[in-house]
């Protein structure tokens, strides 16, 4: 089957960060291509009853071993950020300003966040801060800074957001492709051998 599938990832999520370095070749691997939809893992906990896994007993530790060693595994850049988990209110308002106006641009702009938070541990909570990982990419900061107050953008985060509730997301980096859900970055071979044998 040709078409798109869905990549729903909160830029707090360290695993969805390793799945965004990968998901883009995968889907390409098929013919096919991907929509990103950058989301809040936040209000999906309200609904869900979870709470970040960094504040959470045990698994909280298990992270902090884990997303090390499977940046290791993958062959990406990690350094643990000082602030986390992040809140990427901001961040993800950025790109659905900038995905209405450039797609193409937008991703980029996803990339280089991920990378800038969890490549380089470097915070990305504010719009300034969210801005100056753009400006390289050729967005003007001023448009930016007044993009994510746009109440349309606001909106639309807000309604990606009750989309992917709607859609049965509970967690990120979740994959849904052809009405086939899969949760987080280890699903990945499983999504690349699904696309390849049209399912299972």
């Amino acid at each position: 089957m040709n078409g798109t599938f869905d990549f729903y990832f909160d830029f707090a999520s360290p695993y969805g960060y390793f799945a965004a370095t990968r998901i883009d070749g995968i889907a390409e691997r098929h013919g096919r291509a991907v929509r990103w939809h950058p989301i809040l893992l936040g209000a999906i906990f309200k609904v869900s009853g979870m709470k970040p896994v960094m504040e959470q007993p045990l698994r909280g530790g298990y992270l902090a071993h884990d997303v090390p060693r499977f940046a290791r595994l993958l062959g990406v850049p990690l350094t643990m950020p000082a602030k986390a988990p992040l809140n990427a209110l901001v961040a993800s308002r950025a790109y659905w300003w900038l995905e209405d106006v450039d797609p193409a641009k937008a991703r980029d702009l996803a990339k280089a966040i991920y990378h800038a938070h969890w490549g380089e541990g470097r915070d990305m909570t504010t719009a300034e801060q969210v801005a100056e990982v753009a400006e390289p990419l050729g967005i003007a900061v001023s448009d930016l800074l007044a993009g994510v107050q746009n109440p349309v953008v606001k909106d639309r985060l807000r309604a990606e957001t009750d989309e992917a509730i709607r859609q049965g997301v509970f967690g990120a980096p979740f994959i849904i492709v052809d009405g086939e859900a899969f949760w987080g970055a280890d699903r990945l071979d499983q999504v690349d051998r699904w696309l390849e044998r049209g399912g299972w």
